[in-house]
């Protein structure tokens, strides 16, 4: 597989985690495909592992995302332009400190807007509270799956 389709399917893994953060995307299947179209180009016995380890872990992942309970978004009162800023924020903590950054870098990216946006350490500290029991473990679950993947196909990608 060449640099530039290397270069293609990290993009399109990008778009997956980032579509995780935004409603009606879905990001894990953005995920899989990226590795399905790697592994189909690649042909190696690492590339097949990895894409029979992400359909587990991305099928888990809805598993265990259908057992929890829903609840609404807008209750919490948190924008959608908070959550997926600190989402984004979670991605970034994941390459910046493997693995644990991911849940680190959203739950403190979400504090720290909300700090911004409300101006009291109380006011943010019960939002950022309200707006995780609302829908932050649905979707640390589900990218932090996505991130596990990415991880993977990374580690493959380097090693090879």
């Amino acid at each position: 597989m060449s640099a530039w389709q290397l270069v293609a399917v990290g993009a399109v893994m990008l778009l997956g985690l980032f579509g995780v953060l935004v409603p009606g995307i879905p990001g894990p299947l953005i995920v899989w495909a990226g590795v399905l179209w790697w592994a189909l180009t690649e042909t190696s016995a690492a590339a097949w592992a990895v894409l029979f380890g992400a359909t587990a872990v991305l099928l888990l992942n809805q598993a265990v995302k259908w057992l929890l309970p829903t609840r609404d978004l807008r209750a919490a009162g948190t924008p959608y332009r908070t959550l997926f800023l600190a989402g984004t924020a979670g991605i970034v903590g994941f390459f910046v400190i493997p693995v644990i950054g991911g849940p680190l870098g959203a739950i403190g990216g979400l504090y720290l807007l909300e700090r911004v946006r409300l101006g009291s350490h109380g006011d943010a500290w019960a939002s950022t509270r309200t707006a995780m029991r609302a829908i932050g473990l649905s979707v640390l679950i589900e990218l932090f799956s996505c991130l596990l993947v990415v991880g993977a196909w990374t580690g493959v990608v380097i090693a090879g």
